[in-house]
């Protein structure tokens, strides 16, 4: 039986744009490029439609700034170039809409013609799609992966194994192993369950994306429990993480998310917030939101971006400046 198969539609989500189909379908080489520290949607993402663009005789190269550092992508970096030197290549770029989103791997790939395939909302204006550049967005998709599936069927072709277990772990990966998915997640259930009749293992992606840590990453996740602090009421939840205890346990095996998920299960916590201090002048700051708050809105405030449910900033600073300038910023969202 054909995988394209009769299925909801997330509401409002765009076809796969025509346009889209023949830059793929006429290109010969392809720069498959993502977001610097990248996560399972992105590497999901990148790595299943480099397999599937294979398949009909294109070459793929796959490009990343790094780092790798969560344990479940890590296997995936040999695989990946910081610094393509191809000029006579079509990029397509995953998971963000913005040549600067891509770290240092940004000065490789401009001039060169474009595509984008995203989930991400835009809302801060340097993040706006690239002039010229074919768009495949899709703001309520529940993940890129979710997209990149639909473009591969859209080709024609049928997904192998390998390909729908990526695209699976990318999917787990941005819904939370489903736990963000509320009622209007029709579509998303029906794509996963296609994946599955593809031969993807739900066991063993859940196995991958919350196995394999380290004891070390087990500390840290104690360590940023007992570091957390109330306010507003205790509808804010804000933990940080000093320079020397991110020496001690180490940046290989970040696990945030066992944080997030511990901390959103107390009762009457709207945010979580978490402040690491990355180098003596700058901070990495993760924000996610149970159901009302808009994270991205105020991340793209400071210069961040990401989800309603889910974004991040970078700024300069240590945690004792910022963290009074995090908690104010949610001042009106707390009242």
């Amino acid at each position: 039986m054909s995988q394209a198969l009769l299925e909801s539609t997330v509401h409002g989500e765009p076809a796969v744009p025509n346009e889209l189909l023949s830059f793929l379908k006429q290109g010969k080489k392809f720069l498959i490029a993502g977001h610097k520290e990248p996560d399972g949607d992105c590497l999901g993402s990148q790595l299943a439609l480099a397999s599937a663009l294979r398949r009909m005789g294109k070459e793929t190269i796959l490009c990343s700034a790094g780092p790798f550092e969560r344990s479940e992508i890590n296997k995936y970096k040999n695989l990946f170039l910081s610094a393509p030197a191809e000029k006579d290549a079509k990029v397509i770029l995953l998971d963000c809409s913005t040549l600067g989103r891509t770290g240092d791997l940004a000065s490789h790939l401009e001039g060169l013609p474009l595509a984008v395939i995203d989930h991400h909302e835009t809302k801060n204006p340097a993040d706006e799609p690239l002039t010229g550049a074919i768009n495949y967005v899709a703001i309520n998709a529940p993940s890129t992966t979710y997209l990149v599936r639909k473009l591969i069927l859209a080709l024609g072709l049928e997904l192998s194994r390998e390909e729908a277990e990526l695209l699976f772990f990318g999917l787990c990966t941005d819904t939370g192993f489903f736990r963000h998915v509320d009622n209007t997640g029709v579509a998303c259930f029906e794509a996963a369950a296609a994946l599955i009749r593809c031969g993807a293992n739900p066991k063993a992606a859940f196995a991958e994306i919350n196995g394999g840590k380290s004891l070390e990453s087990r500390k840290r996740v104690g360590h940023l429990l007992l570091n957390t602090e109330s306010f507003y009421d205790g509808k804010m939840l804000l933990s940080t993480e000093e320079l020397e205890k991110t020496s001690l346990f180490g940046l290989h095996d970040r696990d945030s998310d066992s944080v997030y998920q511990l901390l959103q299960a107390v009762a009457g916590a709207e945010v979580i917030v978490l402040i690491r201090q990355e180098n003596a002048e700058k901070c990495n700051i993760g924000l996610r939101s149970r159901s009302i708050v808009d994270v991205g809105s105020i991340a793209a405030s400071l210069g961040g971006g990401g989800h309603k449910n889910a974004a991040g900033i970078s700024l300069e600073g240590t945690i004792n400046e910022l963290k009074p300038i995090i908690v104010n910023a949610f001042a009106d969202s707390m009242k």
